[in-house]
């Protein structure tokens, strides 16, 4: 438990450029503590964390802050963000967790000027997200974390990745139900279908989230963008018809990986995304499943060297431009 006069030491006063981000619930702010006792110390000694402060006014920010105390406070796993410590005075909630320094995998695939993520940093991001999602869905009340998406991967030093933002996260069904009905509250893009439709919530309801970062990892696309051409805004719809032909999931690779990636890898990525974005949670793979499919494809090397020279002596599929890619449109992206 901090009280609010350290947090404001931590943070210099919730001073502006202490700011590493923001959301609906309120802002987060890089403060300093000391590593053994956690009080706060002045900027560059101890160690960093990050202070979520809610928005006083907002009932969801509340919520959401029980939520992640509840919820953060009980599960302890490699891949889950570290809840330090939390706050509640003169009507302030705040969290404080550990400081990951390389920022969301969102920044990283789709930030101006970011550094693009090579295949195998992709795959391990993908591996990790997946171990922290199966840990909490394998947990005593099969945890549904509902809010999967790429703003929600953080990222330390090493690219080690852990899930973050529990305050929607939600108990999974009980005595035999197949799922809990609760008011929408996901993200576009990336909620899955049964869930925006009905309000039904189904533990298999992330597996759809999370075919959909998997989808932006490949790409480099984002979910929803209304920038790209209209049938394309939709990442799901555009791209779901062709991740079952390899042609097809070759020209929809991100350019920047620069077809640096072993073929086969891609191909059987792909099949997975598809099988987790079914329609019917049903026939969505257990995160279990997706977990050792990928540990799976992380052991496929590059195809030998003859292979790879007749692949790069023809047509350049990887680069299409024009009315049928979407890459034409985006700027700043480093090549």
């Amino acid at each position: 438990m901090f009280t609010l006069v350290e947090l404001k030491t931590a943070t210099k006063n919730f001073r502006p450029e202490s700011v590493i981000g923001e959301g609906g619930f309120g802002q987060v702010f890089k403060g300093w503590v000391d590593e053994k006792t956690l009080a706060p110390s002045r900027a560059g000694v101890g160690i960093p964390v990050a202070v979520k402060k809610s928005n006083p006014d907002s009932e969801q920010g509340l919520h959401e802050w029980q939520c992640e105390v509840r919820f953060l406070g009980k599960f302890h796993h490699p891949n889950l963000v570290k809840l330090l410590g939390y706050c509640w005075e003169e009507n302030q909630f705040l969290l404080v967790y550990e400081y990951l320094p390389k920022g969301s995998l969102e920044n990283h695939l789709f930030s101006k000027g970011a550094e693009a993520l090579p295949w195998d940093t992709r795959l391990k991001i993908a591996i990790e997200a997946a171990q922290g999602l199966t840990f909490l869905h394998n947990s005593e009340k099969s945890v549904i974390y509902r809010d999967f998406k790429a703003s929600n991967i953080l990222l330390d030093s090493n690219f080690h990745a852990k899930l973050s933002d529990f305050g929607l996260a939600k108990n999974g069904p009980i005595n035999g139900f197949s799922h809990v009905t609760t008011r929408v509250m996901g993200t576009q893009g990336y909620a899955a279908p049964e869930y925006m439709a009905t309000g039904h919530l189904y533990v298999r309801s992330d597996v759809y989230g999370f075919g959909v970062v998997l989808l932006e990892l490949l790409t480099g696309l984002r979910a929803l963008d209304p920038n790209r051409p209209s049938a394309q805004q939709n990442l799901v719809e555009w791209a779901k018809p062709g991740l079952n032909q390899k042609k097809k999931v070759q020209k929809m690779m991100d350019p920047r990986l620069e077809q640096k990636y072993p073929l086969l890898a891609v191909t059987k990525t792909a099949e997975l995304i598809l099988r987790c974005l079914e329609a019917d949670p049903k026939n969505r793979p257990p995160m279990d499943d997706v977990l050792r499919e990928l540990e799976v494809v992380r052991t496929i090397r590059d195809q030998p060297q003859e292979e790879r020279r007749k692949r790069s002596s023809g047509p350049d599929t990887n680069r299409v431009r024009g009315n049928d890619s979407p890459y034409g449109r985006r700027t700043g992206r480093t090549g």
